[in-house]
């Protein structure tokens, strides 16, 4: 349809420039007026009148203008040649064949002039200068011309020829065109689909040239889209006294259809998707304005070829980011979003849509599984945009059809979207074959952006999706294993894919059945060795862009096996605390009650197996079948110390709320009870076992007691421990608790109607009521450290330098429910004063052999020292006393709770007790061990804190002490007094000037002479810290010694072996110029005073 136009002679051409056509076309288009002033003149006589009017304007210029002579010429050449154009008495149509004929004779002098240029080669000298620019290009105003001449080829030969419903109709655009639509005289001759006709192939040959087909196509594509459908698609009537058939010969119809797809495929894709949306319509539309008419609704014929033409663009290569492109960019994303562009990012029902005809298979394809094939891999490219906006949209439309077609068609989601985006992880599991080509240590088997891609793609898909279902589930379910490596090793260092990876641990682990949450965990812990891991062949390494990749690891040889143990037994425990972190976000949802409730199962579960495999021969024989029982009895006992491990970390990192209903405390006292059975048949009763029970059913008295709401369902439960309790009550040693289980069993099976005294006994003592409070501290440790049989020094140590009087009370709330533990608290608060009786059964608690009891009676002395009660006050002396022997014990929990009381104690009699302090501080090897003397030093630490600035009143007697505890011949010593030196000196300020040289003397010979490399470091600390709490203040308090400090700093840089030293002395360095800084440059401030006068 769009052949190339006739061949002008060259003589016209060369003459005739494209200044001529375009002041041609400017004139057709100038406004013109009636002569009249008559009010009887409407706005169709004035648009006939001007159409007019400019005809014969521009044949007067063709006639009297000699320049226009060439332009003529060319156009009178182009007449002869061409078929279409006929005599009409329509003025419109007279005024759209003139222009059109200008715009060919526009177009063939543009095409000549640069067929004929032949720019010069450039000159290298001169780099800057402009390329020649071709003499066809138009210019700002003539583009502008050349638009509005484009709009009136529309406006009059295009549109008013549209049969209803095809298209935008004219007085649903502007009121001009309205007028337009009334002006038309379609029964004057050419018929009006020849003028349609003529219309389309002449802006199509026109639009040949480049510069005017992006003026074409650009604003009027959906016009002549909606003719040449018209004209090549449009049925005739039957009964139609001039049917197309008669008025287009079957060949037109044929190029009109040709023309339609070439011009499909030549524009913008995402262009032509929007203008053909456009065209096909929507459902009909009631209009309840009277003075608005309805749009007629698009013709069956007309939708059915758009929505065929659409789903060939879709099935297109990129044709999946066309349609979405193409409906979103004219709503707001993209380029062509403008200022609705933040409009459009919340309009997420677009975005919906777009997934749902995605994810539609269109009836022209093959098969499902063709057009799934084809458009899968461009749904998950939509994914990796990096623009912002558009992102955000095209991956809620690419998140939306993932998950559409994987709820329609889960076989073919899994083998064309799944699988290509688990296919890195599932490359690296341990079931997966790594190709022997592969093996090469370093070999890098998954890159750093394919792991970055996978992960977030996984994120998009599942966690802002966020539909649970079964074939996205079991999906994922083989690679959880290798998701918790990969998330315990970015955990090391920092990783923008740790939070994507927690997040879709945390969205799994919510919403997989009870069941398969707890096998990935016991699989993530390696409690489980079936569940799907990393490939023992394979580790992961960091990358340089702050991802992760993963690599084949380096053999193991005879002389590193010793450092590979290690590095298993540390990945192990990092794991499980990793784990531990993890299920603190899972406690609302009830996941890690129920985990801890599996692990104690688990715990007595192999209890029994290892009593029943234990043999008295100390090795096995050389026999394969005992060196096999040997082997699964070894693997028995670490899967036990693993859980041990497992659950001391639960212990440690859970909250209170661990558990979250009546059922899951009943399973933890259920499985509590079990064990305590499980010792009871082997004869192995112990003490932590016994306070474990007691505890269980300390909590069974608690809730019968009244302290939750019981329910029938809940007593339902607890009728799950009548077995458990009536064989404690027959086989228990301790007649106390087998009295207080036969009591639990009739309270329980009664509902509650009957309760003996020894069951609210139990409750109160757990809630704390009547008890003295110094059994309540015993009976709140003998909790805390008897819920498993682990011992808890380390978890102390952690907990050191937190508040810790309230330690064993988080613990024991551990087992509470909620409503328990805050009745429990509002029962503690008891404003009475303590008795002389109370404290003298603490103080013989302080000595018990027990180290539960022991503990809890000095963190219940500690407590009453803080508030000051005058009963504990006035035995000050026998109080010291009981704290300094238990310095010397050696468990962490006595000794920490020792320190913490001495502390206490000496904030409040400073003068009495500080002396004493420093002595013992002072004494030699001879009187107190080293390990005493360091446990007085962090006493001292702790005293200073606390009495801030009310330090300075002891400076003297501390600081000497401090200097003689730097020459100490135990290294430990001396880096116990600087630390405490370096506390000292930050809070004295300005009375460090008397004693500043003596401290600045001390610290250069230990920085420079000391033997020990913990000495000096602690020395340099000690500089890091006296500038960072003088700050301002050094360059007066310092100013004698500054310029030696900064020597020795710079002497540590330089020549200290020690890395560590040197990070001190670097940090002490930045502390020293930021001083400076301040001081040179002090900060201005535009400050304006204002006076008031008297």
């Amino acid at each position: 349809m769009a052949a190339p136009g006739p061949v002008v002679g060259s003589g016209a051409v060369e003459t005739c420039g494209p200044d001529t056509a375009v002041e041609a076309l400017k004139l057709l288009l100038s406004p013109g007026g009636s002569g009249s002033s008559s009010l009887q003149i409407t706005k169709h006589d004035v648009l006939l009148a001007t159409l007019k009017s400019n005809l014969s304007a521009l044949e007067d210029k063709f006639l009297k203008d000699p320049q226009w002579k060439k332009l003529k010429l060319l156009r009178d050449e182009i007449v002869d040649k061409a078929e279409w154009l006929q005599d009409s008495v329509d003025v419109t149509w007279s005024f759209t064949s003139q222009t059109l004929l200008l715009l060919l004779c526009l177009k063939e002098t543009m095409a000549r002039l640069a067929a004929d240029f032949n720019p010069g080669k450039p000159n290298p000298k001169t780099p800057e200068a402009a390329p020649a620019l071709s003499p066809d290009t138009l210019s700002i105003s003539q583009q502008k011309t050349v638009q509005s001449v484009l709009q009136f080829v529309i406006t009059l030969g295009v549109c008013p020829y549209l049969v209803p419903g095809v298209g935008v109709p004219l007085r649903c655009r502007t009121e001009f065109g309205a007028v337009v639509q009334d002006v038309v005289c379609l029964d004057a001759a050419p018929h009006a689909t020849r003028r349609l006709y003529t219309s389309c192939r002449m802006l199509l040959n026109a639009a040949q040239h480049a510069s005017l087909g992006s003026l074409i196509f650009c604003r009027h594509f959906g016009d002549i889209a909606a003719g040449l459908c018209q004209l090549g698609f449009c049925p005739a009537k039957r009964k139609q006294q001039t049917p197309t058939e008669e008025v287009l010969t079957e060949e037109e119809r044929a190029l009109a259809r040709e023309a339609l797809r070439d011009i499909l495929d030549q524009v913008y894709q995402p262009l032509a998707v929007r203008e053909l949306l456009i065209l096909q319509g929507g459902p009909p539309q009631s209009c309840t304005d009277e003075k608005t008419q309805p749009r007629c609704r698009a013709p069956a014929w007309l939708r059915r070829l758009c929505g065929q033409l659409l789903s060939e663009r879709l099935m297109r290569p990129s044709g999946v980011q066309a349609v979405v492109r193409g409906i979103l960019e004219g709503a707001g994303a993209g380029a062509a979003g403008g200022t609705d562009a933040e409009v459009m990012a919340a309009d997420w029902n677009k975005c919906d849509l777009i997934a749902k005809i995605l994810a539609s298979c269109p009836q022209q394809s093959l098969s499902p599984e063709s057009y799934y094939r084809d458009i899968c891999p461009q749904i998950l490219d939509l994914f990796h945009f990096q623009d912002k906006l558009t992102a955000r949209q095209f991956q809620r439309v690419a998140t939306t059809t993932f998950i559409t077609i994987s709820r329609e068609h889960p076989q073919l989601a899994e083998k064309y979207l799944l699988q290509p985006v688990l296919a890195p992880l599932h490359r690296c599991l341990n079931i997966a074959e790594i190709h022997e080509n592969d093996m090469v240590p370093g070999t890098i088997v998954v890159t750093e952006e394919e792991l970055s891609t996978c992960i977030e793609d996984v994120y998009k898909v599942y966690v802002v999706g966020n539909d649970p279902l079964t074939v996205l589930l079991d999906s994922l379910l083989p690679v959880l294993g290798m998701l918790f490596s990969l998330y315990c090793f970015t955990k090391q260092s920092v990783s923008h894919i740790r939070s994507c990876c927690q997040e879709i641990l945390l969205w799994i682990l919510g919403k997989l059945e009870r069941k398969k949450a707890i096998t990935s965990l016991r699989g993530f812990t390696g409690l489980d060795k079936a569940v799907p891991a990393l490939h023992p062949l394979c580790q992961f390494r960091a990358a340089n862009h702050g991802g992760i990749m993963i690599i084949i690891r380096e053999a193991i040889s005879d002389e590193d096996e010793d450092e590979a143990l290690y590095q298993k037994v540390s990945s192990e425990q990092s794991q499980v605390e990793h784990l531990g972190d993890l299920l603190s976000y899972c406690q609302e949802c009830g996941l890690a009650g129920d985990f801890f409730i599996f692990c104690l199962k688990e715990l007595t579960y192999l209890a029994v197996e290892n009593e029943a495999e234990i043999k008295p021969d100390s090795f096995p024989s050389q026999s394969l079948l005992e060196l096999e029982e040997h082997q699964a009895l070894v693997e028995s006992q670490e899967q036990k110390l693993l859980l041990l491990q497992l659950l001391a970390v639960l212990c440690e990192r859970m909250s209170e709320q661990i558990f979250t209903n009546i059922a899951q405390v009943m399973d933890f006292i259920a499985a509590t009870l079990q064990r305590a059975c499980v010792g009871l048949a082997g004869k192995a009763e112990s003490t932590v076992g016994s306070q474990t029970l007691s505890m269980s059913m300390g909590l069974v008295a608690v809730m019968l007691g009244g302290a939750v709401q019981l329910k029938s369902s809940d007593f339902a439960v607890l009728k799950q421990l009548l077995p458990l309790l009536e064989k404690v009550s027959n086989t228990y040693p301790d007649p106390v608790i087998q009295e207080l289980a036969a009591d639990l069993r009739i309270t329980i099976a009664t509902h509650g109607a009957f309760a003996t005294e020894a069951v609210s006994v139990a409750a109160q003592n757990t809630l704390h009521k009547k008890v003295p409070e110094g059994k309540i501290e015993a009976t709140q440790q003998a909790g805390c450290s008897g819920y498993i049989e682990a011992p808890q020094s380390h978890l102390e140590q952690d907990q050191s330098h937190e508040d810790p009087p309230q330690t064993c009370q988080e613990a024991d709330a551990l087992f509470i429910p909620k409503g328990v533990s805050e009745h429990s608290t509002m029962t503690n608060q008891n404003p009475r004063s303590i008795t002389s009786e109370q404290l003298q059964e603490v103080i013989l608690s302080a000595y018990d052999p027990q180290i539960p009891t022991r503990a809890a009676a000095l963190r219940t002395l500690s407590r009453w020292i803080e508030q000051r009660e005058a009963e504990a006050l006035e035995r000050q002396e026998k109080l010291l006393r009981i704290f300094l022997e238990n310095l010397e014990h050696e468990d962490t929990f006595v000794y920490l709770s020792a320190i913490q009381g001495v502390a206490l104690l000496s904030d409040v009699y400073p003068e009495k007790i500080l002396v004493d302090l420093l002595a013992q501080y002072d004494s030699g090897k001879d009187k107190h061990t080293p390990e005493t003397r360091m446990k007085i030093g962090e006493v001292l630490m702790r005293v200073i804190r606390a009495l801030g600035d009310m330090v300075s009143k002891y400076r003297d007697p501390l600081i000497h002490t401090f200097l003689r505890g730097a020459r100490d011949p135990d290294g430990a010593h001396r880096a116990s007094s600087l630390a405490n030196l370096g506390e000292l000196c930050q809070r004295l300020d300005f009375l460090l000037g008397p004693v500043v040289h003596e401290v600045t003397a001390c610290l250069t010979a230990i920085a420079k002479m000391d033997s020990e490399v913990q000495v000096r470091r602690a020395a340099i600390h000690v500089i890091v810290l006296l500038l960072r709490g003088l700050s301002k203040k050094a360059t007066e308090v310092l100013r004698d010694v500054l310029k030696d400090l900064y020597h020795l700093l710079k002497h540590v840089v330089l020549l200290e072996p020690d890395d560590v030293a040197k990070l001190h002395a670097q940090l002490a360095l930045e502390e020293l110029g930021e001083i400076m800084r301040n001081f040179l440059f002090p900060p201005q401030k535009l400050e304006k005073k204002i006076v008031v006068l008297p």
